[in-house]
């Protein structure tokens, strides 16, 4: 690349004299340049100096269930090998539970693999409403509406609902689907400090002549801290300044609550919540996602949400899966307690080992490194070790707090968690984060 010129917009990186150490993927976020694909060619040549010194641990290609234990292809060792999977959202293990598959397969064979229109037009089976009445009744609320992903519920709901002369509350770490979809609305975003109830009150109270309709917006379970939205106190605060509440509930949903119906089940706050949205992909093991709420909310949804009323339903043969995946939630109990035992044992251990967890609550646990380079070069001996674990680097979590993130699943065997822990001991030690 060139010598660098700032007032003809061109790119400033160059990748050759670039050391693994110096530059992260977030350096690579805004490279302007008349071109409007000059910023992919820098950023791949980076990707392949991470790939060719052993740093590149994105799109791992599985080629088995993500189960407790998966095959992948390593690109590595140019061979299939086996890991301990700790990075799925699988929590309860239903990807390939027997009445889920069985299910999905009756499904498939009545409708074929499409639905064949939008819902809204001629892609609606008896199959969805089917779902959409079960999420409607898990959740407490009068009616549902399913979407092709959580992120595109999250973007349909939250620009529908919020408008001109609206704002819209969030957390600050809420889901990035949240964020955009306040970004694509017509109101206006604001934040307050993560969990923090004294500056959601600031924000409200700044908020409250400024605007006509407020809505508060949080994650049940965040997902990258793996904590638990404070929901009692919001709740109070919303009633006192007049504004709504919407909680995504993707990481919440068949994890918390006495029967795994989620935060507010955990809270005793079922029915008081105005909107609960959340993803069909984590512990429900299929992909989608769905809003719950009033019947009068749901309806302008179905005509307001352009992410559902412009996306294809979902294929009949994931629904018919979901829907038996609500079952086994109800009917399999067992399932969530092992899950619970788990997450106890692994939290309970790392602690003990000197790990810092931040406040980890449920089955995401972070393990916080706080130096990037000393992740990239910790993840890369815990995948030759034959655990698989995500690094979450800046702009996902802020620099100083980049991160390990864990996924417990139900189905982890004993020896599954204390392999995972020897590793993680001995990395640890080796770079003095214990």
């Amino acid at each position: 690349m060139g010598q660098n010129n700032k007032e003809k917009g061109e790119s400033t990186i160059n990748i050759s004299t670039t050391n693994i150490g110096d530059k992260n993927l977030s350096d690579f976020l805004e490279l302007p340049d008349r071109d409007i694909l000059a910023k992919t060619r820098p950023f791949y040549e980076f990707t392949e100096t991470l790939f060719s010194q052993g740093f590149h641990h994105w799109h791992r290609i599985l080629t088995s269930p993500s189960e407790r234990r998966v095959k992948i292809l390593d690109r590595y060792t140019n061979t299939e090998r086996e890991m301990v999977m700790m990075a799925s959202n699988n929590y309860l293990g239903l990807t390939t539970h027997p009445r889920v598959k069985e299910a999905a397969r009756r499904a498939l064979e009545k409708f074929g693999i499409g639905a064949g229109s939008v819902p809204l037009l001629g892609g609606t089976l008896d199959l969805h409403r089917e779902l959409e009445q079960k999420l409607a009744e898990m959740k407490g609320c009068e009616d549902a509406i399913i979407f092709t992903s959580g992120y595109s519920s999250n973007v349909g709901c939250v620009s529908a609902l919020v408008r001109k002369g609206d704002v819209a509350i969030n957390d600050r770490l809420n889901h990035a689907s949240l964020i955009d979809g306040c970004r694509l609305s017509g109101g206006t975003l604001r934040a307050f400090c993560h969990n923090d109830m004294e500056s959601l009150e600031k924000v409200l109270a700044s908020c409250d002549r400024e605007f006509q309709g407020k809505l508060i917006i949080v994650d049940g379970v965040f997902s990258m801290d793996g904590d638990i939205s404070p929901l009692p106190e919001i709740k109070k605060l919303a009633d006192k300044y007049g504004a709504k509440i919407m909680i995504d509930e993707a990481h919440a949903t068949g994890v918390i609550g006495e029967n795994g119906r989620g935060t507010p089940e955990h809270f005793q706050m079922e029915g008081q919540i105005d909107v609960v949205a959340g993803t069909l992909s984590k512990a429900l093991a299929g992909v989608g996602g769905f809003v719950a709420s009033s019947r009068e909310v749901v309806n302008y949804l179905r005509f307001y949400a352009r992410s559902y009323m412009f996306s294809t339903a979902l294929p009949p043969a994931v629904t018919g899966g979901l829907i038996a995946a609500l079952d086994v939630i109800q009917t399999e109990p067992e399932l969530r307690r092992k899950l619970w035992q788990n997450i106890d044992y692994m939290i309970g251990n790392l602690k003990k080992m000197g790990f810092n967890l931040g406040n980890a609550q449920t089955a995401i646990i972070p393990i916080i490194i706080g130096d990037e380079k000393t992740l990239k070069l910790m993840s890369k001996e815990i995948h030759e070790a034959g655990i698989f674990v995500n690094s979450v680097y800046y702009p996902a979590v802020p620099k100083k707090l980049c991160r390990l993130r864990l996924s417990l699943m139900a189905t982890h065997t004993q020896e599954d968690l204390d392999d995972t822990l020897a590793v993680l001991e001995r990395v640890g030690r080796k770079y003095g984060l214990i």
